[in-house]
């Protein structure tokens, strides 16, 4: 092939890399630009085999040198400062996590029936009949809650045996507690979706259970006053990870067109999006939960925070990224 059929085949191909890698030079501060710059790698690869086969059929020195240093730069943007992980978690946490929430809102709105419904009709059926608990938790366990949300408890939400812990241990302790369910409620989605309608469902009776019992036993204030201010975000996180469980279970039940691998793949890039962010929403319940929901604030004043949270977790995911490409 002559240059000039070389150069004329591939200059769209050159000048949406040349457009790309000068966004990436600008650097992440200075980026204004629309431009997929997810595409870079893509074009950076078929410009190297422009390069050899530039050189090996002995084009000008013009045309090789200019594209010998389209190979240079975009390497050095690839290899040198490969990803600059702080504009990306604060552009998947501003825009990109309520975006792919709202993508599969349906699933979630299901994943939050299936939790918050068992929890409601169990905490009532406890309420009323204080032996019902014991249908679903062994009496050891029941005195342990009891006497973690007893009123003469100094520190309230800590078990007679964590009552010497410090704040970080307990901070620590809920971590391993709360992301430990919410990864099993999304794993179990693999399962045919069936394993995280599991842990949905198990999770909200449990959870109904203990606070239906302890309202009824007068432990109330103690209790409320305790998970009012990490309820909405570590509840929400829970059904967050339904959510990305059952996305992986619709994928392999129903894949339409698709084949069920393919249909996996395709999910699962949705599903660790969801539960990346469920993960990152448990952390901040934890640190709330060790370092201020057993602290000595008043009731109302914990009230007043949870109520907070939930007006901020409600606004969160109805706005955030609407700026953006939202395929809500």
């Amino acid at each position: 092939m002559r240059q000039y059929h070389f150069e004329h085949e591939q200059a769209a191909l050159w000048s949406e890399y040349r457009a790309l890698l000068g966004q990436l030079e600008k650097g992440p501060l200075r980026r204004t630009s629309d431009l997929p710059l997810q595409r870079f790698p893509r074009l950076f690869r078929r410009l190297c085999g422009h390069y050899a086969l530039a050189r090996s059929r002995g084009y000008s020195p013009g045309l090789v040198a200019d594209l010998h240093d389209l190979v240079r730069r975009g390497y050095r943007q690839l290899y040198r400062h490969r990803i600059d992980w702080f504009s990306r978690a604060v552009g998947f946490f501003s825009g990109g996590f309520p975006r792919a929430l709202r993508r599969h809102q349906r699933l979630f709105w299901l994943s939050a029936v299936l939790f918050f419904a068992p929890m409601l009709v169990m905490g009532l059926a406890c309420f009323h009949n204080a032996e019902l608990i014991y249908s679903l938790v062994d009496a050891s366990q029941v005195a342990q809650m009891e006497s973690t949300y007893d009123p003469t408890n100094h520190k309230p939400g800590r078990g007679v045996g964590r009552q010497a812990d410090t704040d970080f241990a307990m901070f620590g302790f809920y971590v391993m507690n709360n992301v430990g369910v919410a990864f099993r409620t999304f794993a179990g989605g693999i399962l045919l979706g069936f394993g995280s309608l599991f842990f949905l469902g198990f999770n909200g009776l449990a959870i109904g259970a203990a606070a239906g019992h302890l309202t009824g036993l007068g432990y109330g204030e103690t209790f409320w006053s305790f998970v009012s201010g990490h309820g909405a975000l570590e509840l929400t996180a829970i059904a967050v990870s339904g959510a990305a469980g059952l996305l992986l279970g619709a994928a392999l039940l129903i894949p339409g067109q698709r084949r069920r691998l393919d249909a996996l793949r395709e999910n699962a890039a949705e599903a660790v999006q969801l539960i990346t962010g469920a993960m990152v929403m448990l952390v901040l319940a934890a640190v709330i939960e060790g370092f201020w929901s057993a602290s000595a604030v008043s009731a109302e004043g914990k009230y007043l925070f949870g109520a907070l949270w939930w007006l901020l977790v409600i606004l969160y995911f109805s706005l955030a990224g609407r700026g953006g490409a939202d395929a809500a």
